[in-house]
């Protein structure tokens, strides 16, 4: 990914005077943990937006889990917290055709007015800042946690577990 390249995540922020750092790795890297390596920072620091539907249903509401690099999406609370009987991951594909952003590259941020309703996991509140998809594979930004709480709508929810 070559430094200087903007997405739409960036440049909403940018609108919105907020400040970011930006990170440029291969694009060849689609896991969080494979960017906190990368990068040389903490896992615990960098966080994935994972895609979850309804389990037994058509896919009407679409939500964005973002939990850290070495945790697992837990599923069970995430269905507490949004009142659903079951939910699950979307498959590649179906995560890829609902928000048009490659795998390793969805990005809250990119995705704002889309309908998605959007969870963070309450681990990010123990960093001031966190770094976050920037809406295509190879870049990620580093954000304030409350900005991205503010411009994403995100509801701090207990929702991962470690690996």
């Amino acid at each position: 990914m070559t430094e200087g390249t903007k997405t739409n995540a960036m440049r909403l922020l940018e609108a919105k005077k907020v400040p970011y750092k930006a990170y440029y790795f291969s694009p060849e890297i689609h896991s969080a943990e494979g960017v906190a390596e990368a990068l040389n920072l903490p896992p615990e620091m960098v966080f994935k937006t994972l895609v979850v539907v309804p389990a037994n249903e058509a896919v009407e509401r679409t939500y964005l889990a973002i939990v850290p690099a070495r945790s697992q999406l837990d599923l069970k609370k995430l269905a507490q917290i949004t009142r659903e009987k079951k939910l699950r991951m979307a498959t590649q594909k179906q995560a890829e055709e609902l928000t048009g952003l490659q795998v390793g590259g969805i990005s809250a941020l990119a995705l704002l007015n889309k309908g998605f309703r959007v969870y963070l996991d309450v681990s990010a509140q123990a960093f001031a800042e966190i770094l976050v998809s920037a809406g295509q594979r190879g870049i990620n930004i580093q954000v304030p946690v409350k900005e991205l709480v503010r411009l994403t709508k995100a509801r701090l929810a207990d929702i991962a577990s470690p690996l």
